[in-house]
């Protein structure tokens, strides 16, 4: 199947739960968000020759865990490899959180018209909103251009327990990903943040996998946590983002 990295869709499940904590595409989950591959290494996820993905996440449980993977394509996958590594331990922190990963598409984005000034995210793309307490770990995100020129000059902005304008308004997409410049219109890739993947870039069609991930800057939340970032200025572009 040549989509098989959409249409196969991995779950998770701890302690019982009746609804996944996981549920996302597995070429997104390992950060090949457009259905190819590419070879990457960064501190929570890899990509190894040939096909081989890896992820080095903290996934805690108490009880149980229940993972599984979902053809949801026509396609019959005929080869699935797979190995889940971990450890036993006497006790848990009571208070430890248990790890989420949402996913979301938007083919395209609807761009606005405005007069350039986006103050309250209102038509922002969303990484990722939840409710409770936790520790946002980051980001993996693909574009597909759908216009000429530089799509990134959308802002990051956080919104944390409930506040009205953004705890964290960031200065363009490429200073999210701690990259500058468009990125100099080349790949790169770094432990906690990176553009591996830059196929075409500036141009209609032009494709980009991102990933940024807030270990060593934790993002923290008591209450609420809203993710999002604006697709070009002030949401005047209409990329697809998944």
């Amino acid at each position: 199947d040549p989509m098989h990295l959409k249409n196969l869709v991995l779950r998770a499940w701890w302690d019982g739960e009746s609804s996944p904590s996981v549920e996302a595409p597995i070429g997104d989950f390992f950060g090949l968000g457009l259905g190819e591959y590419f070879v990457y290494q960064s501190a929570l996820l890899a990509v190894a020759p040939v096909k081989a993905l890896n992820s080095y996440f903290q996934m805690p449980f108490s009880s149980a865990a229940r993972v599984t993977v979902t053809n949801e394509g026509n396609v019959r996958t005929n080869s699935l490899y797979f190995a889940i590594d971990y450890i036993t331990l006497p006790t848990l922190p009571t208070d430890l959180g248990r790890f989420h990963a949402q996913y979301r598409q938007a083919a395209p984005c609807k761009g606005v018209v405005s007069d350039g000034m986006n103050l309250d995210g209102k038509d922002n793309y969303v990484f990722l909103e939840a409710t409770g307490r936790g520790h946002y770990v980051g980001v993996s995100q693909s574009v597909v251009a759908n216009q000429n020129g530089w799509f990134g000059e959308g802002d990051d902005m956080i919104f944390i327990d409930g506040d009205a304008l953004p705890t964290i308004n960031g200065t363009g997409t490429e200073d999210y990903y701690n990259g500058a410049w468009d990125f100099g219109l080349q790949s790169f890739g770094y432990q906690h943040n990176g553009a591996p993947y830059v196929v075409d870039p500036e141009r209609i069609g032009g494709r980009y996998c991102l990933y940024r991930w807030n270990t060593e800057s934790p993002i923290t939340f008591e209450k609420s946590i809203r993710v999002t970032i604006e697709p070009g200025t002030a949401n005047d572009r209409s990329e697809d983002f998944y």
